[in-house]
């Protein structure tokens, strides 16, 4: 044996659980499952109790007595809790917390037809759910806010972009309108993660459910949950509901984040399309003109971690074993507790952002003049109402664009009389030039279902409402 070997078991110590092991995990464990499961393990505590005591399983008496050991320990100040090596966990201190009031024989019966599995998963989904339901919450709250501001901009012409370059005109209603569609979508996906985390495992025991004749659709009610994982091997195994909350949470910061980016690019002093509240921003430090629209940056950061700790969970959980296993339990846990209370905090933030924002409309409507962006508006027109093939329209209006970059003019730059010469075919009208020139003309023609066309944003927003 070698000397550090020996010297490392003298210092650690050679029985369970060493020094390490107690410093670099049970000791986080314990503190994580103290903040974040206490509750919902004596939640628990309570329904199994209950339902023993109506299953005959327990008397009438010892369910008074096991309660009131339960609430004399659930009444204790989690944060007062602190880690002995006596126990190895949260589960078992409470245990002998509980039987120190009413006696180590009756606090065990409490663990009658109940496992550290079954009701650990119960655990989990408990504390999932409320963060999922808090975030849907917040997520219709900001929901509100778009719909508010599209409201007062269903008028306020802006470039449109694909692929980062000025595109077409469109409005500010109308782009705020397919955020929250977007949303819209992420709510739906959070709802269906919820409904898959808001089942109950309780019954499944450690994973073969038990002898003893207990209800666990008794416990589905006590609980609050939606219903019952049938199969008790499926109810301990699966963990697709960590998955789901997981993917659900990716999904909604990843949607949001690029939104966020197109915000922040609107803020630029650049662009200046859009003034973040006083309340929202910082002056710099050095320099004194600067107004730093942090709300927005660290909204961006937080929902890029918050995406970060969501997949964490699908990561940990992949190819693991498919049944009780630690991957998905006290290590994984806190990412999406994390993951949940990071995206709680974008929410509000963009909630508060989007509500107090102002948008430059004049500003923003001179930008839609520029760049040549209503230019597919001309071989509408040629092939609409001059009868050109539309292909053949197309075509002359490329060319009309890549003359006017030529002579670095915009479309309102070039005179009528230069714009049919290089037609050629047709002449167009003084007036059917000075529409397809006009961003409003733009956006109020295309009046189509889902267009950028005032009445039809307003109306995509009173069905919204």
């Amino acid at each position: 044996m070698s000397r550090a070997k020996e010297d490392f078991e003298l210092s650690d110590g050679m029985t369970f659980p060493g020094k390490m092991y107690v410093e670099a995990l049970l000791k986080p464990v314990f503190y994580d499952q103290r903040d974040h499961l206490f509750h919902a393990m004596f939640r628990i505590h309570r329904a199994h109790t209950i339902m023993l005591e109506e299953q005959g399983i327990l008397t009438h008496e010892e369910k008074v007595n096991i309660l009131k050991g339960i609430e004399q320990i659930a009444s204790a100040d989690p944060n007062q809790l602190e880690y002995s090596s006596a126990y190895e966990d949260l589960f078992f201190l409470v245990e002998s917390r509980i039987g120190e009031c009413i006696g180590e024989e009756l606090a065990g019966k409490m663990h009658i037809a109940k496992s550290r599995n079954d009701m650990g998963e119960a655990m989990y989904r408990i504390v999932i759910r409320d963060y999922i339901k808090r975030v849907i919450h917040e997520t219709e709250n900001l929901s509100e806010a778009l719909l508010t501001q599209a409201e007062q901009h269903v008028d306020s012409v802006m470039p449109a972009h694909t692929h980062t370059q000025p595109a077409q005109p469109t409005t500010l209603g109308h782009y705020l309108v397919a955020v929250y569609d977007n949303l819209q979508r992420d709510i739906t996906r959070l709802k269906q993660a919820y409904q898959t985390v808001n089942q109950s495992p309780m019954g499944a025991a450690a994973i073969t459910t038990t002898g003893f004749p207990i209800n666990r659709e008794r416990m589905v009610e006590l609980l609050g949950f939606d219903g019952l994982i049938e199969n008790s091997y499926d109810a301990i195994a699966a963990g697709d509901y960590l998955i789901e909350a997981g993917q659900a949470l990716v999904s909604l910061m990843t949607n949001i984040g690029r939104w966020i980016q197109e915000l922040l690019r609107m803020a630029s002093r650049e662009v200046g399309l859009l003034k973040v509240s006083d309340a929202y921003v910082q002056v710099s430090s050095i320099m004194p003109q600067k107004r730093n629209p942090v709300s927005v940056e660290h909204s961006r950061a937080l929902a890029s971690s918050a995406a970060a700790e969501g997949m964490a969970v699908v990561h940990m959980v992949h190819n693991t074993p498919y049944g009780d296993i630690n991957d998905t339990e006290d290590d994984l846990q806190p990412h999406i507790y994390n993951g949940y209370r990071k995206g709680s905090r974008v929410l509000r933030l963009m909630h508060a952002v989007i509500l107090t924002m102002e948008f430059d409309k004049e500003r923003a409507r001179k930008q839609a003049r520029e760049n040549l962006i209503t230019i597919t508006e001309l071989a509408d027109v040629l092939a609409r109402d001059y009868g050109i093939a539309f292909r053949t329209a197309h075509q002359k209006a490329s060319m009309i664009a890549k003359k006017a970059m030529h002579l670095k003019k915009e479309l309102y730059e070039v005179s009528l009389s230069q714009i049919n010469e290089w037609i050629g075919d047709v002449e167009l009208k003084k007036e059917d030039w000075e529409a397809i020139i006009d961003p409003v003309c733009f956006v109020e023609r295309r009046k189509v279902t889902g267009g950028p066309n005032p009445d039809v944003v307003r109306e995509m927003i009173t069905r919204r409402k």
